[in-house]
């Protein structure tokens, strides 16, 4: 069975079931792009959940690619990284090769994405911590970054969506102005957290672009569909479509 809308059609594999994220893609994707998602049960956010591997990912690419969509996209930051930028790349390879459907993963789009704003060094936030945060910062680091801080909110997996925006920007001001001499730009990883509505907000008031996961993936899937519509309020990536 294949579907079909007059400017192409993803399909995402999202890693938990959390609400939200989809549908803020959802609502800034340019008009006749189709989306068709799936879903992981990913429910803790530990690194233990997340070194089980991308096999999981596997029947749901199937399944998306019977449906003949024009893209794979697997959602995810953190299960990727823990494979490496290398291990990560690899997998790609393979999928495509198996699907014969072009494929990008959230660690693929982030790093395009600060390529794209020519951004080399940064500080990185996400609502993971501890040791994870080293891993996220030797996978943008195996990838040619300059990672000077990789900061992770101590919050429980089942809450990051109660953070508040407010809260998230306070956060990620303080790392950035660690940094402030050196930095290049801010990288918020992580899809969970509902902050869009900060992401110009912090661009205007500490004068450097910011990657964050919505945003950069409707820019990719736009490029990917061969598609320029941009779209303002969510950073600059976004609002000048930038050549990726």
């Amino acid at each position: 069975m294949a579907f079909t809308t007059w400017r192409g059609i993803v399909g995402c594999i999202k890693p938990s079931m959390r609400p939200g994220s989809l549908e803020e893609l959802i609502r800034i994707l340019p008009l006749g792009i189709g989306v068709v998602p799936l879903f992981l049960d990913i429910r803790r956010g530990s690194l233990d959940e997340f070194e089980q591997g991308v096999g999981i990912y596997e029947p749901l690419l199937a399944k998306l690619a019977e449906l003949e969509v024009d893209l794979l996209h697997p959602e995810g930051a953190p299960p990727f990284m823990v494979l490496g930028h290398k291990g990560e790349a690899e997998t790609i390879k393979r999928w495509e090769k198996t699907y014969k459907i072009p494929v990008f993963t959230s660690g693929t789009n982030h790093v395009r994405a600060l390529h794209a704003l020519k951004i080399r060094r940064f500080v990185g936030a996400s609502y993971l911590s501890g040791r994870i945060s080293s891993i996220f910062a030797r996978y943008f680091t195996d990838a040619g970054f300059d990672v000077l801080e990789m900061g992770g909110i101590d919050v429980h997996f089942d809450d990051v969506n109660k953070l508040s925006p407010e809260a998230v920007y306070a956060y990620v001001k303080r790392l950035f102005l660690k940094h402030r001499k050196s930095a290049q730009g801010i990288y918020l990883l992580g899809s969970g957290w509902r902050v869009l509505e900060v992401v110009d907000l912090l661009e205007r008031d500490l004068g450097v672009p910011v990657v964050h996961p919505v945003p950069a993936r409707c820019w990719e899937i736009q490029h990917r569909l061969s598609i320029r519509q941009p779209v303002a309020g969510y950073g600059r990536l976004l609002a000048e479509m930038l050549p990726g």
